[in-house]
């Protein structure tokens, strides 16, 4: 038997208060909150008090996930870039061999310099000012250059973790 539901949004909300703790719901928004949000926001969000939120970032903020900006008297919370930088670090290097690594790093640098050549630039930003509102395949680029820069560092700096590892283990 099908269950029917008047409003499917209702039915989630209900079922993820229902499988959840309040402290899961709120790392859930936190860890999604890029730019910062109050803990008005978070509670609305995260289907607690605001007490509660407020309560639960704190906790964030002191183990490091989270951390705070202000905005006028209101603390704003969003994650810890540096925590998720990180994350993003230790998982490549887990996933990926030293040798990976290096033939990504040359790949990410090769299409790097197609860009150049094909736009006649040297980054993205240069690339921005060069570009028409209407170019869409111009601005496309723009963003894969930027992603593949964002993944390059990425890479770079996981090959540096993984050769300082190595270093500190001798």
């Amino acid at each position: 038997m099908t269950e029917t539901w008047d409003d499917i949004n209702e039915h989630v909300k209900r079922e993820w208060k229902d499988d959840t703790t309040p402290f899961e719901r709120v790392y859930e928004i936190v860890e999604q909150t890029h730019e910062g949000a109050s803990a008005a926001e978070i509670s609305d969000r995260a289907l607690v008090s605001e007490p509660t939120a407020r309560r639960h970032c704190k906790t964030l903020v002191n183990t490091g996930f989270a951390e705070t900006d202000r905005d006028g008297r209101t603390t704003l919370y969003r994650r810890n870039s540096d925590r998720v930088l990180m994350s993003r670090i230790r998982e490549l290097r887990a996933e990926a061999d030293r040798t990976e690594l290096l033939e990504g790093i040359k790949e990410m640098k090769s299409e790097i310099r197609r860009y150049e050549d094909r736009y006649d630039v040297v980054s993205p930003e240069e690339l921005a000012q060069k570009l028409d509102a209407d170019e869409t395949d111009g601005w496309d680029d723009l963003t894969a250059w930027r992603t593949t820069q964002q993944n390059l560092a990425v890479t770079q700096a996981a090959l540096a973790y993984d050769e300082a590892s190595h270093q500190l283990a001798v």
